[in-house]
């Protein structure tokens, strides 16, 4: 593949540092340009061949890279004129002859560690015209979100729309994409053009727009907060450890009791109340390195009192109570099953002994395949018996929480590897490394 890099704008949000002197992707994270550590990781991925769009101060970028010898690639540019920009996706015109073939497209504000072979794999095997990367971010309130169905996009929904009347899945275009050369025919003419606006939303209705979930480092440094964020991120080894060639470790969190306000069967998105403390214990898991996966019993599906969507709005209340606090999510698997038969709504197919009810590893064991997951390095906290036992029988760690059932559920005798007295406590002991040698 190729890549082309869309450098071309002024970066007012984070002019207090970089003034009128350096364009945004020569901010420098450990000594060198963002733009140079979006090199090095196409490289790593093989991708010598790299085209940069830019435009205000644009010279200060050629003159660092230059043709791209030095460093070990083939780096050619589209020149704007600053007084005319094209907007995100006007240069794109000047290549329409030039690749014929799949491309990355991404945008020089975003600093990122990406297996990119991995997401071409994806992209050819779901035959998209635009694979977009997709994850939940900190600040989903001020970021335009992607809705999908099955890893299909359907729409965007718009950081300017009214959103204070409902709830959102946080799930954010990172800004780095895979295109097929089909996406040329909606560049006719030389102008400006909105990537997202004229290229993806036409497509979105051919069912040709899919998004690939990573959990891999990609943050935009668009303001001065968010560029000191990553460069602690990268200080840390964050960055690279995220990346999925390496496998990952996480804190597997249970819902109702750890995360929520235990209310027995909880089958109203109006029941579902956050703990106090967990929006900070969250974050502390995104700001720590490990994944934070929810993994969750919902037989109130088996018994026909919640359906799937229902569920879903309930998830979609707690990653925008989350998101509001700065919080998010990595991923959400639950078991819709129930074993016991013979009553009234109940859904039949539903009432299976299946492999991922807890105490059962088969949500564990999903989320290790699809996020390459180290469950021997990995963490699960809850309430009950249960997540106790299914961390066990996984080989993994774990906390047991004073909080909801309290381990009191009497299902099975566990020796939790440690106690807390809710979420924050847990996360304080195991990330502030208070707790015993193995945490």
């Amino acid at each position: 593949m190729k890549a082309v890099i869309q450098a071309g704008g002024k970066g007012t949000r984070i002019s207090e540092i970089t003034g009128d002197v350096i364009p945004k992707p020569m901010l420098e994270i450990s000594g060198y340009p963002i733009l140079y550590h979006q090199m090095m990781n196409l490289k790593k991925n093989g991708i010598t061949d790299i085209t940069v769009i830019i435009g205000h101060l644009g010279n200060v970028i050629k003159d660092y890279f230059g043709d791209g010898k030095q460093f070990g690639l083939n780096i050619s540019y589209v020149e704007e004129d600053p007084q005319k920009p094209l907007g995100t996706a006007g240069s794109l015109y000047f290549l329409k002859d030039k690749i014929k073939e799949n491309f990355v497209f991404l945008l020089a504000d975003v600093f990122i560690d990406i297996d990119f072979e991995k997401m071409e794999q994806y992209h050819v095997a779901n035959n998209a015209d635009v694979t977009l990367l997709t994850h939940p971010n900190g600040h989903p309130f001020d970021s335009d979100l992607v809705v999908e169905e099955g890893g299909v996009v359907k729409s965007f929904d718009y950081k300017s729309n009214d959103r204070t009347t409902y709830n959102y899945k946080n799930l954010v275009n990172a800004g780095i994409m895979i295109f097929s050369p089909t996406i040329f025919k909606y560049l006719p003419e030389l102008k400006k053009y909105n990537y997202e606006k004229d290229i993806i939303v036409p497509l979105i209705s051919e069912g040709k727009v899919v998004s690939y979930k990573s959990s891999e480092y990609a943050k935009d440094m668009g303001t001065p907060e968010r560029y000191r964020r990553v460069q602690e991120d990268y200080s840390s080894g964050i960055c690279d450890a995220k990346n999925l060639a390496n496998k990952q470790k996480a804190i597997f969190l249970d819902r109702d009791g750890t995360i929520n306000e235990y209310v027995g069967f909880l089958r109203k998105k109006e029941e579902f109340e956050l703990i106090p403390g967990v929006s900070e214990a969250i974050k502390n898991i995104n700001n720590s390195g490990y994944l934070a996966i929810v993994v969750t019993n919902q037989p109130v599906i088996a018994r026909g009192e919640v359906t799937d969507e229902e569920l879903g709005e309930i998830h979609k209340k707690m990653e925008t109570l989350l998101g509001l606090d700065g919080a998010y999510i990595d991923d959400i698997y639950y078991c819709p099953h129930h074993p016991d038969k013979g009553f009234e709504g109940e859904i039949p197919e539903l009432k299976i002994e299946c492999d991922c009810r807890k105490p059962k590893t088969g949500m564990l064991e999903k989320a290790a395949r699809e996020h390459n997951i180290d469950l021997s390095s990995s963490i699960m906290i809850g309430d009950s018996t249960l997540d106790i036992k299914m961390a066990e029988n996984a080989g993994m760690q774990s906390v047991l929480l004073k909080t909801g059932q309290k381990g009191e559920d009497g299902k099975y005798e566990v020796s939790p590897t440690i106690v807390a007295e809710n979420l924050n406590d847990a996360i304080n002991k195991i990330i502030g490394k208070k707790a015993s040698k193995k945490l």
